[in-house]
């Protein structure tokens, strides 16, 4: 147990003597020259035309909700999927191998959950394409 919390902590002073190392060389060797062009901001490899404190239209907002909505929802069904699934155990080469239950013994209601949620996804969906939030003009 020691010898992995001492690899873990090297890992670690590594790993921060790294980046402050890598500032460190960056501030001494870099350069240091500055114009108005670099102070000019810079966008997406495109020069700005407006004014940064434009107003952006309420559909580019709705679509990026909608999209984190249905972008998260494989966040959550992972841990289901997971945690449901039979696990091996026995030799690790595949070897005398005896087939157990995994975290939760009760894979049906799992299943039933999981359903759940997709299904109201599903309804979240159908109820902001009837809005017409995915219909750009």
């Amino acid at each position: 147990m020691q010898q992995e919390a001492v690899a873990i902590l090297l890992f670690v002073v590594l790993a921060t003597g790294l980046g402050f190392g890598l500032l460190v060389v960056g501030y001494l060797f870099g350069p240091r020259r500055t114009s108005p062009v670099k102070r000019m901001p810079y966008e997406s490899g495109m020069d700005p035309i407006h004014d940064t404190r434009r107003r952006f239209d309420v559909r580019f907002h709705l679509v990026a909700i909608a999209f984190l909505v249905f972008d998260v929802e494989l966040l959550f069904l992972y841990p289901w999927a997971v945690a449901s699934r039979a696990t091996e155990a026995g030799d690790p080469r595949g070897i005398d191998m005896a087939v157990t239950e995994g975290w939760v013994s009760g894979r049906g209601l799992v299943f039933a959950e999981a359903m759940v949620f997709i299904a109201l996804l599903a309804l979240g969906y159908a109820y902001a394409w009837r809005k017409g939030v995915f219909r750009w003009r």
